[in-house]
C-alpha cells in the first residue's frame, strides 16, 4: 500500500497510507470532496495517479461510492470509516488524567501466567497480544506484568478465548527481578521508555511547528489545515497507541509524553477552531478528538467495553 514518505525535514513522519488519507477527510455529512482530497494528498507528497487508484479500490470494495469524476468528485462513505485514525477515547482520557495528577499509582504490580498447550497456539498468541496492546510487559515466558488494574479486561478476554482456566494473576508491591526491586528502575528494565520518549518527542516537534505555522503569520488554508490535521492524528496515533501509560511515579522526569500531549491538545483545538471558508461540514475526525481530548469524559476505563487501562 502508498504511504507517504519521510518529511523532508528528517522528524520523521508516520507513514499514512493512501486510504488512511480518504478515511480521515471523511467529514460529518459522510462525504469526502475529491479536490480536497488531492490538495491534501498532494501536501503530503502523493502523487494525483496514487490518489485515483486507492479512490478506484476503495470503491471496488464497497466502502465508498463515487458521484462525478476527477477532482470534481464527491465520494460517499458507505460506513463510518474513521476507525483507523480515530483515538481510543478511553485511552486518551486516562493520559490527560494522568498529565493533570488525578490517576496516582498505588504501588501495586499487577502479574499474569499462562501455560497454554501448543493444541491451543492461536488462543495463546490472541491472549499474548491482548497482554501486550494492554501496556503489559513480558517478565519472561508466560509471565507478564502490567502497573494498571488490567485484571479484567485480561479475564474477559480470556473467557472469550476459552483458556480463563490457564490463566493465574496475581498482585504484589514487592516485584523483584534480579536485584532489581526499585520501582522506577523495573519499569525502565522491562519497558522501552527510550523508544516511547522519542515517539512523544517526534509529536511534539509536529505539533510546534503545527502551532507556528497556526498563529504567525495570515494562518494556513484550507487545505493546510486539514493537512496538519491528518499529519496530527497520524503523530499522535503513534506516540500514543504503543504507549502503556505508565503511571508518572515510575517515568523519568520530567516525562515528554505531559508535553506532547498540551501541544497536541492546543493544536486540535486550534485546528478544529480554523473556519472553513466555503461553509462545508467538519471533519468527522475533529469531532472524535474533542471527544477523546474532553477533560470530563475522564474515570474508570475498566467499564468501558473499548477501554484499554483502569
Amino acid at each position: 500500500m502508498t504511504t507517504t514518505p519521510a518529511s523532508a525535514d528528517g522528524a520523521g513522519r508516520p507513514e499514512i497510507p493512501t486510504r488512511l488519507v480518504v478515511h480521515a477527510l471523511v467529514r460529518e455529512d459522510g462525504t469526502v470532496d475529491a479536490g480536497e482530497l488531492y490538495d491534501v494528498a498532494g501536501l503530503l507528497g502523493m502523487s494525483d495517479q496514487q490518489i485515483r487508484l486507492c479512490v478506484k479500490r476503495l470503491v471496488a470494495e464497497g466502502r465508498f461510492t463515487q458521484e462525478g469524476r476527477g477532482r470534481k468528485a464527491t465520494l460517499h462513505a458507505v460506513a463510518d470509516v474513521t476507525g483507523s485514525l480515530a483515538p481510543d477515547a478511553a485511552h486518551v482520557r486516562h493520559a490527560y488524567r494522568q498529565d493533570a495528577g488525578l490517576a496516582s499509582w498505588d504501588g501495586t504490580w499487577h502479574l499474569f501466567a499462562f501455560a497454554v498447550p501448543e493444541s491451543r497456539r492461536t488462543a495463546r498468541d490472541a491472549l499474548r497480544e491482548h497482554l501486550l496492546h494492554l501496556g503489559a510487559a513480558p517478565v519472561q515466558s508466560g509471565l507478564y506484568v502490567s502497573a494498571n488494574r488490567i485484571a479484567e479486561l485480561v479475564d474477559a478476554q480470556a473467557r472469550h478465548l476459552g483458556v480463563l482456566d490457564t490463566l493465574t494473576r496475581f498482585t504484589t508491591t514487592g516485584l523483584r527481578i534480579g536485584d532489581v526491586t526499585d520501582p522506577r528502575a523495573l519499569a525502565a528494565a522491562l519497558w522501552p521508555l527510550s523508544e516511547i520518549a522519542g515517539r512523544y518527542d517526534l509529536l511534539a516537534a509536529f505539533t510546534e511547528g503545527c502551532l507556528t505555522r497556526l498563529t504567525e503569520g495570515p494562518g494556513p488554508s484550507d487545505a493546510r489545515r486539514l493537512t496538519d490535521a491528518v499529519e496530527l492524528a497520524a503523530h499522535f496515533a503513534a506516540a500514543m497507541r504503543p504507549d502503556p501509560l505508565l503511571p508518572p511515579e515510575l517515568l523519568p522526569q520530567p516525562w515528554p509524553g505531559v508535553r506532547a500531549r498540551r501541544l497536541a491538545a492546543d493544536c486540535w483545538k486550534r485546528l478544529e477552531r480554523g473556519p472553513r471558508a466555503d461553509g462545508t461540514p467538519a471533519l468527522r475526525l475533529f469531532a472524535l478528538y474533542s471527544d477523546a481530548l474532553h477533560p470530563a469524559a475522564g474515570g474508570q476505563l475498566a467499564n468501558s467495553p473499548g477501554g484499554r487501562l483502569p
